[in-house]
Protein backbone atom coordinates (compact mmCIF):
# COMPACT_ATOMS: atom_id res chain seq x y z
CA UNK A 1 0.00 0.00 0.00
CA UNK A 2 1.43 3.32 -1.09
CA UNK A 3 0.75 6.36 1.35
CA UNK A 4 -1.36 8.84 -0.03
CA UNK A 5 0.13 12.80 -1.06
CA UNK A 6 -1.20 14.98 1.47
CA UNK A 7 -2.62 18.35 0.18
CA UNK A 8 -2.45 21.86 2.02
CA UNK A 9 -5.19 24.23 1.26
CA UNK A 10 -6.74 26.86 2.97
CA UNK A 11 -11.21 27.65 3.23
CA UNK A 12 -12.98 31.14 4.53
CA UNK A 13 -15.34 29.90 7.12
CA UNK A 14 -17.17 32.69 8.25
CA UNK A 15 -14.74 35.55 7.27
CA UNK A 16 -11.81 33.26 8.90
CA UNK A 17 -8.97 31.40 6.65
CA UNK A 18 -8.55 27.95 7.81
CA UNK A 19 -5.70 26.11 6.49
CA UNK A 20 -6.06 22.08 6.27
CA UNK A 21 -4.30 19.19 5.54
CA UNK A 22 -6.43 16.40 3.16
CA UNK A 23 -5.17 12.89 1.80
CA UNK A 24 -7.34 10.82 0.08
CA UNK A 25 -9.92 10.59 -3.39
CA UNK A 26 -12.92 13.86 -2.90
CA UNK A 27 -15.48 11.04 -3.21
CA UNK A 28 -14.09 8.64 -0.61
CA UNK A 29 -15.79 8.20 3.13
CA UNK A 30 -14.44 11.00 5.52
CA UNK A 31 -12.36 10.86 8.50
CA UNK A 32 -12.19 14.17 10.38
CA UNK A 33 -9.45 15.09 12.65
CA UNK A 34 -9.77 17.78 14.89
CA UNK A 35 -6.43 18.52 16.52
CA UNK A 36 -5.50 18.92 20.65
CA UNK A 37 -3.61 21.65 22.09
CA UNK A 38 -1.50 23.12 21.90
CA UNK A 39 -1.21 21.67 18.65
CA UNK A 40 -2.30 21.30 14.91
CA UNK A 41 -3.15 19.61 11.93
CA UNK A 42 0.67 18.72 11.81
CA UNK A 43 -0.02 16.25 14.66
CA UNK A 44 -1.61 13.94 11.55
CA UNK A 45 1.16 14.71 9.01
CA UNK A 46 1.51 11.04 9.03
CA UNK A 47 -1.63 9.20 9.75
CA UNK A 48 -3.28 11.30 6.51
CA UNK A 49 -1.21 9.87 3.94
CA UNK A 50 -1.56 6.43 6.04
CA UNK A 51 -5.39 6.52 5.32
CA UNK A 52 -5.94 8.42 2.30
CA UNK A 53 -6.18 5.35 0.16
CA UNK A 54 -9.45 4.38 0.98
CA UNK A 55 -10.37 7.29 2.85
CA UNK A 56 -11.03 11.44 2.86
CA UNK A 57 -9.01 12.71 5.87
CA UNK A 58 -9.30 15.91 6.71
CA UNK A 59 -7.47 17.96 9.39
CA UNK A 60 -7.93 21.65 9.93
CA UNK A 61 -6.33 24.46 11.71
CA UNK A 62 -8.68 25.53 14.64
CA UNK A 63 -8.44 29.62 14.86
CA UNK A 64 -4.92 30.90 16.73
CA UNK A 65 -3.47 27.39 15.88
CA UNK A 66 -0.92 25.98 13.03
CA UNK A 67 -1.16 28.04 9.94
CA UNK A 68 -5.22 29.25 10.09
CA UNK A 69 -5.80 32.70 11.02
CA UNK A 70 -6.21 34.64 14.55
CA UNK A 71 -8.81 36.91 14.21
CA UNK A 72 -9.62 39.72 17.40
CA UNK A 73 -11.80 38.61 19.89
CA UNK A 74 -14.43 40.70 18.14
CA UNK A 75 -14.83 38.10 15.43
CA UNK A 76 -13.90 35.01 17.40
CA UNK A 77 -14.42 34.04 21.09
CA UNK A 78 -11.83 31.66 21.76
CA UNK A 79 -13.79 29.29 23.74
CA UNK A 80 -14.82 26.04 23.55
CA UNK A 81 -18.22 26.63 22.34
CA UNK A 82 -16.69 29.05 19.56
CA UNK A 83 -14.65 26.52 18.03
CA UNK A 84 -16.97 23.74 18.36
CA UNK A 85 -19.42 25.86 16.68
CA UNK A 86 -16.02 26.76 13.70
CA UNK A 87 -16.04 23.25 13.59
CA UNK A 88 -19.04 22.19 12.52
CA UNK A 89 -18.97 25.58 10.12
CA UNK A 90 -16.10 23.83 8.36
CA UNK A 91 -17.91 20.53 7.55
CA UNK A 92 -20.62 22.38 6.18
CA UNK A 93 -18.43 24.48 3.98
CA UNK A 94 -16.40 21.75 3.07
CA UNK A 95 -19.75 19.60 1.95
CA UNK A 96 -18.95 16.97 4.81
CA UNK A 97 -22.30 15.06 5.28
CA UNK A 98 -21.03 11.86 6.93
CA UNK A 99 -17.55 11.35 9.10
CA UNK A 100 -15.90 8.99 11.58
CA UNK A 101 -14.64 11.60 13.88
CA UNK A 102 -10.99 11.36 15.70
CA UNK A 103 -11.44 12.46 19.70
CA UNK A 104 -8.15 13.70 21.02
CA UNK A 105 -7.53 16.45 23.52
CA UNK A 106 -9.30 19.17 22.86
CA UNK A 107 -10.21 18.13 19.13
CA UNK A 108 -12.54 15.55 21.56
CA UNK A 109 -14.57 18.20 22.70
CA UNK A 110 -14.90 20.00 19.50
CA UNK A 111 -15.67 16.93 17.67
CA UNK A 112 -17.82 15.31 20.22
CA UNK A 113 -20.30 18.51 19.94
CA UNK A 114 -20.58 17.95 16.10
CA UNK A 115 -21.63 14.81 16.32
CA UNK A 116 -24.47 16.12 19.17
CA UNK A 117 -25.26 18.27 16.56
CA UNK A 118 -26.18 15.96 13.80
CA UNK A 119 -25.62 12.07 15.03
CA UNK A 120 -27.14 10.94 11.56
CA UNK A 121 -23.84 12.10 10.03
CA UNK A 122 -21.56 10.10 12.58
CA UNK A 123 -20.21 6.77 11.18
CA UNK A 124 -18.46 6.47 14.20
CA UNK A 125 -15.63 7.89 16.54
CA UNK A 126 -11.99 6.96 17.35
CA UNK A 127 -11.31 8.04 20.57
CA UNK A 128 -7.69 8.98 21.60
CA UNK A 129 -7.06 10.40 24.65
CA UNK A 130 -9.94 12.65 25.18
CA UNK A 131 -11.53 12.43 28.53
CA UNK A 132 -15.32 13.09 28.92
CA UNK A 133 -15.46 11.41 32.63
CA UNK A 134 -14.20 14.05 35.69
CA UNK A 135 -14.27 11.31 38.28
CA UNK A 136 -11.32 9.40 36.04
CA UNK A 137 -9.49 12.78 35.43
CA UNK A 138 -5.60 12.48 36.47
CA UNK A 139 -3.51 14.36 39.00
CA UNK A 140 -2.14 16.89 35.79
CA UNK A 141 -5.57 18.52 35.94
CA UNK A 142 -5.23 19.67 39.95
CA UNK A 143 -3.56 22.82 38.86
CA UNK A 144 -6.35 23.66 36.56
CA UNK A 145 -9.38 22.52 38.80
CA UNK A 146 -7.87 25.03 41.06
CA UNK A 147 -8.43 27.41 38.59
CA UNK A 148 -11.90 26.72 37.66
CA UNK A 149 -12.90 26.83 41.42
CA UNK A 150 -11.32 30.25 42.09
CA UNK A 151 -10.51 32.06 38.46
CA UNK A 152 -8.23 34.71 39.95
CA UNK A 153 -6.04 36.82 38.61
CA UNK A 154 -3.07 35.34 39.93
CA UNK A 155 -4.31 32.06 38.33
CA UNK A 156 -4.50 33.23 34.73
CA UNK A 157 -1.06 34.23 35.19
CA UNK A 158 0.02 30.81 35.79
CA UNK A 159 -1.86 29.82 32.72
CA UNK A 160 -0.07 32.53 30.59
CA UNK A 161 2.98 31.29 31.86
CA UNK A 162 2.37 28.07 30.41
CA UNK A 163 1.81 29.30 26.93
CA UNK A 164 5.24 29.09 25.16
CA UNK A 165 8.16 26.69 25.04
CA UNK A 166 8.53 25.30 27.94
CA UNK A 167 5.05 24.65 28.43
CA UNK A 168 4.50 23.39 25.12
CA UNK A 169 7.64 20.58 25.21
CA UNK A 170 5.81 19.29 28.73
CA UNK A 171 2.20 19.27 27.23
CA UNK A 172 4.00 16.54 23.94
CA UNK A 173 6.55 14.60 26.26
CA UNK A 174 4.01 14.91 29.63
CA UNK A 175 4.67 11.72 31.05
CA UNK A 176 5.96 9.42 28.50
CA UNK A 177 8.56 6.71 29.78
CA UNK A 178 12.32 8.10 28.97
CA UNK A 179 12.61 4.59 26.49
CA UNK A 180 9.81 6.57 24.73
CA UNK A 181 10.57 10.13 24.71
CA UNK A 182 12.81 10.29 22.14
CA UNK A 183 9.70 9.33 19.35
CA UNK A 184 8.47 12.14 19.61
CA UNK A 185 9.47 14.67 17.70
CA UNK A 186 10.65 18.55 18.88
CA UNK A 187 9.01 19.62 15.61
CA UNK A 188 5.35 19.74 17.47
CA UNK A 189 6.37 22.76 20.34
CA UNK A 190 9.07 24.48 18.39
CA UNK A 191 6.45 24.72 15.50
CA UNK A 192 4.12 25.42 17.88
CA UNK A 193 5.89 28.66 19.90
CA UNK A 194 7.22 29.57 16.56
CA UNK A 195 4.21 30.65 15.61
CA UNK A 196 3.20 32.32 18.65
CA UNK A 197 2.73 36.12 18.81
CA UNK A 198 1.04 38.01 21.45
CA UNK A 199 -2.50 38.04 19.69
CA UNK A 200 -2.04 34.02 19.56
CA UNK A 201 -0.94 33.80 23.01
CA UNK A 202 -3.83 35.51 24.19
CA UNK A 203 -6.34 33.60 22.22
CA UNK A 204 -4.76 30.47 23.95
CA UNK A 205 -5.13 31.84 27.31
CA UNK A 206 -8.32 32.86 27.28
CA UNK A 207 -9.06 28.90 25.46
CA UNK A 208 -7.18 27.35 28.70
CA UNK A 209 -9.29 29.63 30.88
CA UNK A 210 -12.45 28.22 29.31
CA UNK A 211 -11.60 25.04 29.70
CA UNK A 212 -13.29 24.64 32.89
CA UNK A 213 -16.70 25.22 31.32
CA UNK A 214 -16.38 21.62 29.25
CA UNK A 215 -17.21 19.89 32.78
CA UNK A 216 -21.24 20.96 32.22
CA UNK A 217 -21.10 19.25 29.08
CA UNK A 218 -19.79 15.81 30.13
CA UNK A 219 -23.44 14.30 31.23
CA UNK A 220 -24.80 15.45 27.65
CA UNK A 221 -21.84 13.72 26.00
CA UNK A 222 -22.46 10.26 28.07
CA UNK A 223 -26.14 10.55 27.38
CA UNK A 224 -25.19 11.35 23.64
CA UNK A 225 -23.04 8.31 23.73
CA UNK A 226 -25.75 5.91 25.71
CA UNK A 227 -28.45 6.89 23.21
CA UNK A 228 -26.77 6.73 19.60
CA UNK A 229 -24.07 4.06 20.84
CA UNK A 230 -22.07 4.80 17.60
CA UNK A 231 -19.26 2.41 16.47
CA UNK A 232 -16.49 3.28 18.62
CA UNK A 233 -12.95 2.31 18.81
CA UNK A 234 -10.83 3.21 21.93
CA UNK A 235 -7.07 3.43 21.17
CA UNK A 236 -5.12 4.98 24.28
CA UNK A 237 -2.11 6.29 25.92
CA UNK A 238 -2.24 5.38 29.59
CA UNK A 239 0.94 7.08 30.15
CA UNK A 240 -0.74 10.08 30.57
CA UNK A 241 -0.97 12.68 33.47
CA UNK A 242 -4.58 13.85 32.75
CA UNK A 243 -5.97 10.80 31.09
CA UNK A 244 -4.28 7.23 32.72
CA UNK A 245 -6.09 4.04 31.93
CA UNK A 246 -9.45 4.48 33.76
CA UNK A 247 -10.42 7.69 31.80
CA UNK A 248 -10.68 5.02 28.92
CA UNK A 249 -12.40 1.94 30.69
CA UNK A 250 -14.67 4.60 31.66
CA UNK A 251 -16.18 4.68 28.18
CA UNK A 252 -17.51 1.39 28.54
CA UNK A 253 -20.09 2.64 30.94
CA UNK A 254 -21.55 4.39 28.08
CA UNK A 255 -20.32 2.06 24.79
CA UNK A 256 -20.49 -1.24 26.42
CA UNK A 257 -19.26 -3.10 23.19
CA UNK A 258 -16.51 -0.26 22.13
CA UNK A 259 -13.60 -1.79 20.72
CA UNK A 260 -10.92 -0.75 23.62
CA UNK A 261 -7.23 -1.31 23.15
CA UNK A 262 -4.83 0.64 25.60
CA UNK A 263 -0.80 0.68 24.54
CA UNK A 264 1.88 1.52 25.52
CA UNK A 265 2.15 5.00 24.96
CA UNK A 266 0.81 8.90 26.43
CA UNK A 267 -0.80 11.20 25.11
CA UNK A 268 0.47 11.66 21.63
CA UNK A 269 -0.09 8.31 20.72
CA UNK A 270 0.07 9.40 16.92
CA UNK A 271 3.93 9.85 17.67
CA UNK A 272 5.30 6.81 19.06
CA UNK A 273 2.87 4.01 18.46
CA UNK A 274 1.46 4.67 14.57
CA UNK A 275 2.10 2.12 13.03
CA UNK A 276 -0.79 0.07 15.72
CA UNK A 277 -2.89 3.07 15.24
CA UNK A 278 -2.77 2.60 11.76
CA UNK A 279 -3.58 -1.26 11.99
CA UNK A 280 -5.98 -0.26 14.40
CA UNK A 281 -8.39 2.34 12.55
CA UNK A 282 -8.06 0.82 8.90
CA UNK A 283 -9.61 -2.44 10.28
CA UNK A 284 -12.37 -0.58 12.01
CA UNK A 285 -12.49 2.21 9.22
CA UNK A 286 -13.24 -0.94 6.79
CA UNK A 287 -15.82 -2.67 9.00
CA UNK A 288 -17.98 0.85 10.00
CA UNK A 289 -16.96 3.40 6.67
CA UNK A 290 -16.27 1.78 3.69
Amino acid sequence: MADAAVHHRTVEVDGITIFYREAGPPDAPVVLLPHGYPSSSFQFRNLLPALGDRWRAVAPDHPGFGYSDTPGTDRFAYTFDAHAELLRRFTEVLGLTRYVIYLQDYGSQFGLRLAMSAPERVAGLVIQNGDIYEDQHGPKYEPLKRFWREPTDEGRARLAEAVGMAGFRGEFLGELPQRLADRVSPDLWRLAAALLDSRRHAALVRLLADQGSTVAWFPRQQEYLRQHRPPTLIVWGPHDGYMPEGAARAYLRDLPDAELHLLDGGHWLLETHLDEVVRLMRDFLGRVHS
